[in-house]
């Protein structure tokens, strides 16, 4: 019985965070042409719906009845399998973000967090490892298509991962540091307080506003989004890894973009500002709100680095390809590195 109602409240668990996350996807593709428009003195989608607020349902039916095309000289195995390969480890990271306060509730009998889905100890290591794995779906995508410019996008996506994924992995170090801890959770409790406990700031200990930045710009380019976006230039690749795709294996690749983009911003406001906690003490309401105040601020954190992406979209050219090795090797690995020196020192000095 005990199995039973376990079951039934991690799929409603799992259920309810992926509507979210999808739901969040499909208000992303509006947003993110509305602000760009604000951002270049134009209107934006305007025909569907008022004010064009049905865009994402008009794209996602047009994309659901769309030809589903492979090229003739594809590998149709691979062909096939590289956008679920890609879409998978964008989706299942969330599964370790804490949505709200690590609240143990009685559910017939079962102990339940309602808000995070499993509390590992190795939270960390687990978004890295699977966020890993969502490149080689861009890779197989590249190579299975049979196209010159599939396989170059795809060959890029590998340089780029391996380059800025190490950026990414050696930023969060110093944050692992100062909490003594690779859960979720734990690195989010230890924020509560005030602005000043967030890592980001770490009054009384050593700030990581250096490893923050590294962090965000590496996530920018592990997600492949603009000045990053080389795999998928259109000036000269046309589409890149996707170009062959159609339907809804196109549609697999927009969502795992969209969804990296989502648990990017997740693991950010995480690590770096203090979860689900508000910048005062005050701002949480009394304990039995904390619920509520705490998604609202976890919500309200993630959104402003989504605006991030789009800023950053509107407003810096795409790199060329040998300036984005030579920064991620020369200029973030360096950073990253002695951030991490400097973080040891002080904590081991001053503990």
């Amino acid at each position: 019985m005990d199995t039973g109602i376990r079951l039934a409240l991690t799929l409603g668990q799992i259920g309810a965070v992926m509507v979210a996350v999808l739901l969040t996807v499909a208000l992303l593709t509006l947003l993110e042409r509305k602000v760009l428009g604000w951002m270049q003195d134009r209107m934006g989608p305007m025909e569907v719906g008022p004010y064009g607020i049905l865009q994402p349902v008009a794209d996602g039916l047009k994309l659901f009845f769309k030809e589903d095309i492979i090229p003739a000289g594809a590998n149709k195995f691979m062909f096939s399998l590289a956008p679920v390969l890609s879409l998978v480890p964008a989706l299942i990271g969330f599964a370790v973000i804490p949505f709200g306060p690590d609240w143990t509730v009685d559910v017939g009998g079962v102990n339940f967090k309602p808000f995070v889905i499993t509390d590992i100890n190795i939270g960390i290591l687990y978004i890295l490892a699977f966020a890993s794995i969502g490149a080689y779906g861009i890779i197989l995508g590249g190579w299975s298509s049979n196209s010159k410019y599939s396989l170059l996008g795809g060959l890029r996506s590998a340089a780029q991962l391996i380059s800025y994924e190490l950026n990414v992995g050696l930023s969060i170090v110093g944050v692992l540091l100062l909490s003594s801890s690779l859960s979720l959770v734990t690195i989010t409790n230890a924020q509560g307080g005030g602005f000043w406990n967030w890592y980001f700031f770490a009054w009384g200990s050593f700030p990581q506003a250096i490893a923050f930045v590294v962090f965000i710009i590496s996530s920018v380019a592990e997600t492949n989004r603009t000045p990053f976006d080389l795999p998928e230039a259109e000036s000269e690749l046309v589409a890149g890894f996707f170009t062959e795709y159609s339907g809804m294996r196109f549609a697999f690749f927009f969502l795992a973009e969209y969804g990296n983009m989502i648990l990017v911003s997740c693991v950010a406001t995480v690590l770096f500002f203090g979860g689900w906690h508000a910048p005062f003490e005050f701002l949480q309401g009394p304990e039995s709100l904390h619920w509520l105040t705490g998604m609202f601020w976890f919500t309200f954190k993630v959104y402003g680095f989504l605006f991030l992406f789009f800023w950053l979209r509107a407003t810096l050219p795409r790199l060329r390809y040998d300036q984005l090795m030579r920064f991620g090797w020369k200029v973030l690995l360096p950073i990253a590195l002695g951030n991490i020196v400097v973080t040891a020192i002080v904590e081991y000095i001053f503990p």
